[in-house]
């Protein structure tokens, strides 16, 4: 697989990642809600040492059709990210916008923010605490992508779309609630050299129902990027899932990591807004 950028640059670094280990059966992941405690993964894991590469120098080369993943510099003017009116109001309105303006989106919808925290208690959500997820995974699957977005449209909504052509594509909005962040970074998997056959389909078991995660086994082909010490005004986007399979990144692989000197350092908080967005296809390979 060929590396679109080369990773070559003084801020790369060199830490382990947690991948699934190879030849599981029925892997399971127990949510929070589901445990009333610490999530639970019914599946073994193998750590390996990686390059990840500083993506600042080609942080305007990286797309979410390509890559999987995008760097942007958005500031927000919601003082306060841990106010949940203010979140789903202002906060939520700026990321329609970004979403629409990125993607070029006739819609957008959000369905859901979680905050993040590596410190002791976790980041304060309506449905408890959170901490930050070390285990490379993706949101959404081949199977749970498409019924995600009929969960959030509806059967007939989602039938009418696709027969008039639009794509629906899942995308994550990562943003430091402060910063810089020096304390267990998001890593991304360059969706370009991430091979199909290294997802595996993992149930996420909830009070109320299963959904389907993917986690990654390991490969010396992958490629991997962060952006060195994000601050409040940077985000990430990561796309989830994409409703067309003609060779664009569909699912992009992540996790949060250590850093080698991270020692110290104050415990990072992040919040990740999801959304779907609808987008009328042109038929081009790079939309986005």
């Amino acid at each position: 697989m060929c590396l679109a950028h080369p990773i070559t640059d003084a801020k790369d670094t060199v830490a382990t990642l947690t991948f699934m280990a190879p030849g599981q059966e029925n892997p399971r992941f127990l949510s929070q809600a589901y445990t009333g405690g610490a999530a639970r993964f019914e599946f073994a894991v193998e750590h390996h040492r990686v390059t990840i590469g500083d993506l600042r120098p080609h942080a305007g080369s990286f797309s979410l059709d390509q890559e999987g993943f995008a760097f942007r510099t958005v500031p927000t003017a919601v003082a306060d990210l841990y106010d949940d009116v203010a979140v789903e109001g202002a906060y939520y309105a700026e990321i329609e916008a970004l979403l629409k303006r990125e993607l070029g989106a006739e819609r957008v919808v959000i369905f859901d923010a979680t905050r993040r925290s590596d410190g002791d208690k976790g980041a304060a959500n309506k449905d408890g605490a959170r901490a930050t997820a070390s285990r490379i995974h993706v949101d959404y699957t081949a199977r749970s992508g498409p019924q995600r977005a009929r969960d959030v449209f509806g059967d007939a909504q989602v039938d009418r779309l696709l027969a008039e052509g639009k794509r629906i594509v899942q995308v994550n909005v990562w943003r430091p609630i402060a910063g810089p962040v020096r304390r267990s970074p998001l890593t991304l998997a360059d969706a370009t050299t991430v091979a199909p056959t290294y997802l595996v389909a993992t149930d996420q078991v909830f009070p109320d129902r299963i959904g389907e995660i993917y986690h990654l086994t390991h490969s010396v082909d992958q490629r991997w990027y962060y952006a060195p010490e994000m601050i409040r005004d940077e985000v990430l986007l990561i796309k989830g899932w994409d409703s067309l399979e003609d060779g664009r990144a569909q699912f992009t692989p992540h996790s949060a990591f250590t850093l080698p000197d991270e020692a110290g350092a104050a415990p990072r908080e992040s919040i990740e807004v999801r959304a779907f967005a609808v987008i009328g296809w042109s038929g081009s390979r790079h939309d986005t």
